[in-house]
């Protein structure tokens, strides 16, 4: 397996920085203008926007680390990824849906990974000014300076359930402030580090570039991270796809989280799992 450069986190995430504000740039150009956008295979909408930050971000980041593999959403996926130490995971729009009808809170997610853990990200929302950063044991930022989660004592949780997530806790008891939900998963995740929302869920299905810019500035921030049944996110494997994920800002919220969506979206059999890690690994 190739060596990555030798280049600390901290580098990695300054590249990461820098290249993802000239992906802002050139995405605010795109937004709320008369997009072609069009269907996937799998229904999600894909805007000419997300087709060219894909391309730009490729460019910037290879040729600046070129002994670094690739993964994007908007990227046929050929797994020579699986060769490299360090790996660039990508979506250049997270939360196209929004970005397509002019809701603001869409992210471009840059994150560098390393031997399957989040080293570096950065969740970056133009329209609405905020850029969060991480690099591993450097600490969270947003805009530049440490993360400071908000706190407010009395305040009940606030947490963007969906439906069937809502019912099961309401049934188990918890008292939730029912939160935003933003379209970018990406900019919901580090709501948690900043202390707006308490929690954050998300259903069986969730890709590499969903979570990983997130994941390290989770990690930074002190906030717990998990896939329900089995731990704490793999990046990087033969199967990008995740099971149903929980973002945590109190540890007392778990076990009723947890078991909220284990009982929606189910765990895998012993059998299946052992295939899935077999089919992750490298």
């Amino acid at each position: 397996m190739p060596e990555a450069q030798a280049t600390s986190p901290e580098q990695d995430l300054e590249l990461l920085r820098s290249t993802a504000v000239g992906a802002g740039i050139i995405a605010s150009g795109y937004f709320r203008r008369n997009l072609k956008t069009w269907t996937k295979e799998n229904a999600s909408p894909v805007s000419e926007a997300d087709i060219v930050l894909d391309k730009f971000l490729h460019a910037s980041l290879l040729a600046a680390r070129p002994g670094y593999g690739w993964l994007s959403e908007e990227s046929v996926d050929d797994l020579a990824r699986l060769n490299n130490r360090r790996v660039f995971v990508v979506d250049p729009i997270d939360g196209t849906r929004g970005f397509i009808r002019g809701d603001d809170s869409w992210t471009v997610s840059v994150a560098v990974v390393e031997d399957g853990v989040a080293i570096a990200g950065v969740v970056y929302a133009p329209a609405r000014d905020e850029l969060y950063d991480a690099s591993i044991g450097g600490g969270a930022r947003l805009n530049g300076k440490p993360i400071v989660r908000l706190v407010q004592p009395g305040r009940s949780a606030v947490i963007p359930a969906p439906g069937a997530v809502h019912q099961e806790l309401q049934e188990a008891g918890l008292h939730y402030t029912r939160g935003p939900y933003f379209p970018s998963l990406a900019y919901r995740l580090v709501q948690v580090a900043t202390g707006k929302l308490d929690a954050v869920v998300a259903r069986r299905g969730s890709q590499d570039w969903d979570i990983a810019g997130a994941a390290v500035i989770l990690a930074e921030a002190g906030i717990g991270f998990e896939d329900v049944c089995s731990g704490k996110p793999l990046f990087n494997t033969a199967d990008v796809r995740h099971g149903a994920l929980a973002a945590l800002s109190d540890e007392s919220l778990k076990a009723v989280v947890h078991q909220a969506l284990r009982r929606v979206y189910g765990c895998p059999a012993e059998t299946e799992i052992t295939a899935d890690l077999e089919r992750r690994t490298p």
